[in-house]
């Protein structure tokens, strides 16, 4: 069963810069798309960024592109998702999610797998 844990998150300064990271197991993920969304309170879950696990294909949120990258590291079976120039905006839960089905989608539907969620708070 495929598994999924992020971890990264925590309170920070408009302005500054956190990495988010995602540890993979039960799967070998060859063929799948990765995920980061986020839910702030009152909130839909929204799409952030998406990687393809075996070309590195990329999309963001135009909310968050020139500020936020994402990555895999296929060794370690991790995903990451470096965030810098953070806003109070980017208050939410962030969650990993995996596809098994590759492609890269922007709704959550599309996601077959999620992790628990790690909090992200930005203070003006």
């Amino acid at each position: 069963q495929v598994r999924l844990v992020e971890s990264g998150g925590g309170l920070v300064q408009a302005g500054g810069s956190l990495r988010l990271s995602c540890a993979a197991s039960g799967g070998t993920f060859s063929g799948y798309s990765m995920g980061w969304f986020r839910q702030a309170p009152g909130k839909e879950r929204e799409s952030v960024a998406g990687i393809t696990w075996s070309g590195g294909t990329t999309n963001y949120a135009d909310f968050v592109k020139g500020r936020f990258t994402i990555s895999r590291d296929k060794a370690k079976a991790t995903v990451s998702l470096q965030m810098n120039s953070l806003k109070p905006e980017d208050t939410a839960v962030y969650y990993c999610a995996a596809r098994s089905r590759g492609g890269l989608k922007y709704s959550a539907n599309e996601y077959d797998y999620w992790g628990q969620g790690t909090q992200v708070t930005v203070s003006s």
